[in-house]
């Protein structure tokens, strides 16, 4: 499978020896980490990459990518499914970025292209969560076109729809 693509990042599909590299916190020859990559939240997505191939084969497309700019191929963070689509044809999706490159716009590109791929895909809706003070992640959700829907005790709660029918308790 090709990299998505937006203006200023690469997406670049997860293959197993990236996510042992990932799990590891070591790059590959000539590859470039941006300082604070892999976070705690990457190494344990790689993992859960890892596990899935194991037990039930590669999960690409609906698995994990890297973040990498275009202009220079450095990878800056991670974005992925946390699964294939449910039967309801449901996705939740996470990501996340080294601290240096926030607040530039780079997460809701992303997740604009990854949400578009998943329509693509024939996807119908897509879950994401975030705890309750990050409000970087929300702001992050709501740019990419997702809408709050529910919180409980440690997370808010968003999603987007494509089918017209919205249940809020799903």
């Amino acid at each position: 499978m090709n990299a998505l693509s937006t203006p200023r990042l690469l997406l670049r599909p997860m293959t197993v020896a990236d996510a042992e590299r990932v799990a590891a916190g070591g790059p590959a020859a000539g590859e470039r980490w941006a300082p604070g990559f892999p976070s705690p939240g990457e190494r344990a997505a790689a993992t859960r990459f890892l596990a899935d191939c194991a037990t039930s084969g590669d999960p690409t497309p609906f698995g994990s990518y890297a973040i990498r700019l275009r202009a220079d191929g450095l990878v800056v963070g991670g974005i992925g499914f946390h699964g294939a689509p449910d039967g309801r044809g449901h996705v939740t999706v996470g990501y996340g970025l080294v601290p240096s490159v926030r607040g530039r716009g780079y997460a809701s590109e992303a997740l604009r292209a990854l949400l578009r791929f998943a329509r693509e895909q024939g996807v119908v809706c897509v879950h994401g969560d975030t705890d309750l003070d990050n409000t970087a992640s929300q702001h992050v959700m709501t740019a990419a076109g997702m809408r709050f829907v529910k919180q409980d005790e440690r997370l808010k709660h968003y999603r987007v729809d494509w089918d017209g029918r919205v249940d809020d308790h799903g």
